[in-house]
């Protein structure tokens, strides 16, 4: 079987805290028409530079039924900036519109496959995996991106279509594990990154 969670996938359960100090859970999302589950953190640059352009994606299709939930699931012991005190700190300096979850236990980002931050997961009204991958081609840099990856999968899945690119290498630092190096991700994840 496959790390990564595989197209047409349920998607895994989840309740986890959030930097609101509320448990926000898969359930809670029942009336999204899609919903995309991110893997992110504070300490990447990727991850950083994408917060913004992802704030103003979700902030522009909340209304059209889209929700982002994000999810830090990043050992801290060896990187601190990704303790669940700096998630609230960054979570209100970003203004972020959608909730940012810790998942300490790493058991959520096993259970989706999370490779990279960020990793995103595009998931539709029956909660079916559509879309997986990157957002575009360039998370630090907005203006060199030249794909529309993770915007093109939602548009297409709000008008009933199939996704023409259902599947993308996501671009940033690997998910951090707890007990293992720096470099380390399952073998079956290295043929997709």
């Amino acid at each position: 079987m496959a790390f990564t969670l595989p197209l047409g996938s349920a998607a895994p359960d989840f309740s986890l805290p959030g930097v609101d100090h509320a448990t926000h859970a898969l359930q809670d999302f029942t009336d999204a028409t899609v919903l995309i589950v991110v893997f992110t953190c504070n300490h990447c640059h990727y991850a950083y530079g994408m917060d913004d352009r992802l704030n103003e994606y979700a902030s522009r299709m909340r209304d059209r039924g889209v929700a982002v939930v994000a999810i830090n699931s990043n050992d801290t012991a060896n990187h601190p900036d990704d303790s669940f005190d700096d998630m609230i700190v960054q979570h209100a300096a970003k203004g972020l519109v959608f909730p940012y979850l810790r998942d300490e236990s790493q058991d959520v980002a096993r259970a989706y496959g999370a490779l990279k931050t960020p990793h995103f997961f595009v998931f539709d009204r029956d909660r079916r995996l559509r879309y997986t991958g990157r957002f575009d081609d360039n998370p630090r840099d907005a203006a060199k991106a030249t794909t529309r990856d993770l915007p093109a999968a939602v548009d297409a899945i709000l008008a009933g279509e199939s996704v023409a690119v259902p599947l993308t290498n996501p671009i940033g630092c690997n998910v951090k594990w707890r007990g293992q190096d720096e470099h380390w991700m399952p073998a079956e994840a290295c043929d997709l990154v």
